[in-house]
């Protein structure tokens, strides 16, 4: 996957509503006791096809959400949709994580798990079948559900990339 077919966005130009996918508490022991600090990974999305994820961390829960939704803010991708859902299948993978989504007809809703479902209703995607396999740290799914909206393409994008008419992406 090149980054040179992935749409990038500017924060400052859409709003944004941000989902809280996880927070961790990491406990550090030192000599003088116990020191708690917190890491949050958000979702940001436009719902209309703009998503966007990121991690903060910090020694508040507010503070590391606060961070989280900054860094997501500077990772926004354009996600192809088409009457609500994704426009065809696609797997994705991060590390120990395996996404699939699926195209669903209209009134399905969003059939995924916890951090899939942050992310699939932040980008906007009103019906869609999706399964997660391999590891379910939350870290590791939101990343793979990331990789592959990233990988999704339009008819209007495959006919442009093949230098070839509407007519002839459907018909072969």
């Amino acid at each position: 996957m090149t980054d040179a077919n992935v749409k990038r966005v500017k924060s400052s130009e859409i709003e944004f509503k941000d989902k809280l996918v996880a927070v961790n508490r990491v406990t550090k022991v030192t000599k003088g006791g116990r020191a708690f600090s917190f890491s949050a990974i958000v979702v940001v999305g436009n719902e209309n096809g703009v998503v966007g994820y990121g991690l903060g961390k910090a020694k508040e829960v507010q503070a590391a959400v606060a961070k989280g939704v900054s860094d997501a803010k500077k990772n926004l991708i354009k996600v192809p949709i088409l009457k609500g859902t994704v426009p065809h299948e696609q797997v994705g993978k991060y590390s120990g994580a395996q996404v699939f989504l699926k195209p669903a007809s209209h009134g399905t809703g969003v059939i995924a798990g916890g951090a899939m479902r942050a992310v699939l209703e932040s980008v906007g995607v009103k019906d869609v079948l999706a399964k997660s396999k391999g590891s379910s740290n939350p870290h590791s799914v939101v990343k793979a559900t990331i990789n592959a909206l990233m990988q999704l393409r339009d008819a209007h994008t495959v006919a442009e990339l093949r230098g070839i008419g509407m007519n002839r992406v459907f018909n072969g």
